[in-house]
């Protein structure tokens, strides 16, 4: 039989890629608690990678689906800064009843 009360919360993290040590930082305390964390495989923003727009629509996708998969977001806001990308996000997940939490750095 499960335990449900012993089952590891699922979060996704959202934040620009352009912070990609911010997410790594976060993903390993989460991790380290005992959270299942989702996050982005590519850092576009913070590597200098150009993509094509049917590659940015991809992960858009990707990422909301990464959502959707989770008990809610773990929204990383470094200095205040939440984009449009992350603002999309966020409604998304406030739509689909979600957890949003936020981290201040």
């Amino acid at each position: 039989m499960v335990n449900y009360e012993t089952i590891p919360k699922v979060m996704t993290l959202c934040e620009s890629t352009r912070f990609k040590n911010q997410f790594l930082e976060v993903n390993k305390k989460l991790t380290l608690e005992g959270v299942i964390v989702l996050m982005p495989g590519v850092f576009a923003h913070n590597d200098d990678e150009k993509l094509t727009p049917e590659q940015k629509e991809r992960l858009d996708l990707l990422h909301k689906r990464k959502i959707d998969l989770s008990d809610g977001i773990f929204v990383i806001n470094v200095n205040g800064y939440i984009g449009e990308s992350t603002q999309s996000e966020i409604e998304y997940a406030q739509q689909r009843r979600k957890i949003v939490e936020y981290y201040e750095k």
